[in-house]
């Protein structure tokens, strides 16, 4: 059972967007005074909370925004592939730097010798947080419920072995449905939601919240999707 904590948070995003503010790389905005920038923007646009990756970043929008903070530090597994706050560390940082509910990767990938849902279990044993839990697949949405999680997010569709065939496409619509057809916690919708319709649709088909990012936060990607689309005409 959630706590009445959990649920006020939650309940603050209820059917609102929820805005990805996270920059990596070259990316001029690759700072923490770069990521608060856009939370700051994303607040006066009327989002209704804040996703945010690294401990500094983390920290620096918590005390510069007055809404819920999803906290995340991202690394990568043996393969590769993203892993979302996949060490007890990576989750006392977050708790240090006062985020509200902490993403954790829920897939069945081993880490710290833990799948996703036993390391769910292992984290609310040992801290009192609040956990979303970012699935790619429905048996591991189901498995994260069983094991405390306080919601589900569909970020990792597309981003993991088993459903890298879907990050060519749009956001996982089926994904969405069939968790919140059967979850007793909220489901967020997040991966490729790139436009206004998009969003509306994931609320329409029983997203809870909606997680935006690139589209907003990413201005080169944007601005490569003007040019690419613009020399497809131009060079016919």
């Amino acid at each position: 059972m959630q706590s009445k904590t959990a649920e006020n948070i939650l309940n603050k995003m209820k059917n609102g967007l929820v805005v990805s503010c996270q920059a990596s790389g070259d990316s001029p905005f690759n700072s923490p005074e770069g990521v608060t920038m856009f939370a700051k923007a994303a607040m006066m646009g009327g989002a209704a909370g804040i996703r945010s990756e690294g401990f500094a970043k983390t920290k620096m929008i918590q005390a510069s925004v007055n809404l819920p903070i999803i906290g995340l530090i991202k690394s990568e597994f043996e393969d590769g592939y993203v892993r979302i706050t996949g060490t007890f560390n990576d989750v006392e940082k977050l708790i240090e730097a006062g985020s509200d509910i902490i993403a954790i990767d829920g897939t069945f990938r081993i880490r710290e010798g833990l799948t996703g849902a036993q390391f769910i279990t292992a984290v609310k044993s040992k801290y009192d947080c609040i956990i979303m839990a970012d699935i790619a697949e429905y048996e591991e949405g189901l498995a994260c419920i069983k094991t405390g999680a306080d919601c589900l997010s569909t970020t990792l569709s597309g981003y993991t072995p088993e459903t890298e065939n879907l990050k060519s496409k749009g956001p996982d619509l089926d994904l969405l449905k069939e968790l919140s057809a059967v979850s007793d916690i909220p489901v967020f919708a997040e991966g490729r939601i790139n436009t206004p319709a998009d969003a509306a649709m994931m609320i329409k088909s029983g997203a809870w919240a909606v997680v935006a990012g690139t589209a907003i936060t990413r201005p080169n990607v944007i601005t490569e999707w003007y040019v690419k689309a613009i020399d497809g005409v131009a060079k016919k």
